[in-house]
C-alpha cells in the first residue's frame, strides 16, 4: 500500500470532521429571542390597554396581573442568557411596567 492510498482516506476523514465542527445549533437562542420579542409585544399591548381611561378597576387589576406574569416570563427568558448585555434592560423595563400597573390597580382600589 502506498503512502498516497493511506493519505487519501485521512484527508477525507479530516475534511468531514472539520465540516461537522461548524454545525452549531443556534435554534435555542433563536427560539428564546422570538419568545422574548413575543413577551415584549404582549407587554406593549398591555401598556396600551392600561393607559385607557375607560377601564374598570377590575379590568385594570386584571391587566396588572397579566403584565406582571408576562414580565416575569420575559425575565426568566433573559436570565437564560446571562452572557448577553442587550437583554437585561428589557427585563428591567418589564418589571417597571409591572410596578406601574400594580400602582394603577392599588390606586383605583383605594380611590
Amino acid at each position: 500500500m502506498s503512502a498516497l492510498s493511506l493519505a487519501l482516506p485521512l484527508v477525507v476523514l479530516t475534511s468531514l470532521l472539520a465540516g461537522c465542527a461548524r454545525n452549531v445549533d443556534t435554534r435555542v437562542a433563536g427560539d428564546d429571542d422570538a419568545a422574548i420579542d413575543g413577551a415584549a409585544a404582549r407587554l406593549e399591548e398591555l401598556r396600551v390597554r392600561t393607559a385607557r381611561d375607560d377601564l374598570t378597576c377590575d379590568q385594570r387589576c386584571a391587566a396588572a396581573t397579566q403584565t406582571c406574569e408576562v414580565s416575569e416570563e420575559l425575565c426568566a427568558l433573559v436570565d437564560r442568557h446571562a452572557d448577553r448585555d442587550d437583554l437585561p434592560p428589557r427585563c428591567a423595563e418589564g418589571r417597571e411596567q409591572c410596578s406601574s400597573a400594580r400602582d394603577g390597580c392599588t390606586s383605583c382600589r383605594n380611590g
